[in-house]
């Protein structure tokens, strides 16, 4: 009569889960928004606050721009930056304060506490807290985690998140310190600490924390269980070892802080949004190119598929859509943008790996193409209008003549490492007609 329960017990289910990661969240939550109280006081808390939020919304966009190829949904995203600003800000904050006095009463110097708590201790406990994010995306949305694109988003939203609650205690303490002293706004501790974090460096936690999620993406794309354990490790030391450099730019004279800036962190932010961009249209030529594969079998329209490698063409699908059936054919387009998005990529994965790589290929492919075959009606007709508006269709294209067309006649498809096109490389698995499909169950 027992081994219900404990089946259960064993076994949460997800919504179990997400419950414990709710109350987890809130009750960190709250415990680190009153210490951050406590520690600048109720007026340098509001004031932290407020000037903490204004880079919260175009980093997250940013990161969120970069993922929109195929998007995650706003729930885990919305969880990374939870788990960030709430989480791993209060493990942080007890870790750090404990090991810096935990040194201080070694060492009978609270001022090398400090500093060797700030290079040496902070960078592995922050790093850490940041990427245990990382690792329960991966662990239990696996399915989400599919590659480097994936790890840059993940860890932005995780990053800023920490980043915002970092920025309220230190822009809060500086606040209580002018308070006290009677400091100009213009000569303020205050002033100054906005312009290094807001200003300057705003994008400094968000470039560590990429580090840990690239090891994550790769490990995602290798079928090597050594591989997948190493990678990860890889990105978090590389992680640690920046933000370590980053802290210990004072320490190296004068001008430390502006060196280490203008030759590492300047260069290294954009070798990084130079490789989110180039991360970003490979994953659109993927997309235009597997979704050949199912134009031609009829799943979509070939009028379609320019227009789900287009995120202009997206956006005005849904637009579209919103004006003539409301807001929902509008969310109705925009789940079938993500289906075929995941789709594309899912197959992308599947014939580069092999089912090593995607072992549950066919029954993932179905229950993507059933989900795309039920909102094909309201989304198909906005795409095809879209990528005539948007001028996607070359000038000959006839959309009634559509079983005339070949498949990579509207999007030249991407070439693989042998130099075939995909069509002609070993498929992951055969792509039912919808005719097929419909007789053996997908509805």
């Amino acid at each position: 009569m027992f081994r219900a329960p404990l089946r259960v017990l064993a076994r949460p289910s997800g919504t179990v889960r997400t419950y414990v990661l709710v109350v987890l969240l809130a009750a960190s939550g709250v415990a680190i928004l009153e210490l951050v109280r406590e520690q600048t006081g109720t007026p340098g808390f509001l004031v932290g606050l407020g000037l903490a939020l204004l880079p919260v919304v175009p980093l997250m966009a940013a990161f969120r721009w970069l993922g929109r190829a195929a998007p995650h949904p706003w729930s885990q995203l919305l969880f990374c930056f939870g788990w960030g600003a709430c989480a791993a800000a209060l493990i942080a904050i007890l870790a750090n304060s404990f090991a810096t006095q935990w040194i201080a009463a070694a060492t009978a110097d609270p001022t090398d506490a400090d500093q060797l708590g700030s290079v040496a201790i902070a960078p592995v406990v922050e790093e850490s807290a940041k990427a245990a994010a990382l690792l329960l995306v991966f662990v239990f949305r696996r399915r989400q985690f599919t590659g480097p694109a994936d790890g840059f988003v993940v860890a932005g939203f995780t990053a800023v998140g920490f980043a915002f609650t970092e920025n309220i205690l230190y822009l809060g303490n500086a606040f209580d310190e002018d308070l006290t002293e009677g400091t100009r706004p213009l000569d303020s501790l205050t002033a100054a600490t906005f312009f290094v974090r807001i200003v300057l460096s705003p994008f400094a936690h968000p470039l560590f924390t990429v580090l840990t999620g690239l090891g994550f993406g790769a490990a995602a794309l290798s079928s090597r269980r050594a591989r997948r354990a190493c990678l990860p490790l890889l990105g978090l030391a590389a992680a640690m070892g920046l933000h370590a450099l980053w802290n210990s730019s004072s320490e190296f004279g004068e001008h430390g802080f502006y060196v280490v800036y203008g030759c590492v962190m300047v260069p290294v932010f954009g070798a990084l949004v130079w490789l989110a961009v180039w991360i970003r249209r490979r994953r659109l030529r993927a997309v235009a190119g597997e979704l050949a594969v199912y134009a031609a079998a009829g799943w979509l329209g070939h009028a379609e598929v320019p227009a789900l490698a287009s995120m202009p063409a997206r956006s005005l699908a849904r637009a579209l859509a919103r004006r003539s059936g409301g807001r929902a054919a509008g969310r109705a387009v925009r789940r079938y943008e993500a289906d075929a998005a995941a789709l594309a990529l899912l197959r992308h994965r599947a014939r580069r790996g092999g089912p090593a790589r995607e072992p549950d290929f066919a029954g993932r492919e179905r229950e993507l193409l059933r989900r795309l075959w039920l909102r094909r009606a309201t989304a198909g007709p906005a795409l095809a209008r879209a990528a005539v508006m948007e001028e996607l269709l070359p000038p000959w294209f006839d959309p009634l003549a559509r079983a005339a067309v070949p498949a990579r006649a509207c999007v030249p498809s991407p070439r693989s490492r042998s130099g075939r096109a995909p069509e002609a490389a070993a498929a992951a698995a055969p792509v039912a007609a919808p005719a097929a499909a419909v007789g053996q169950g997908v509805r």
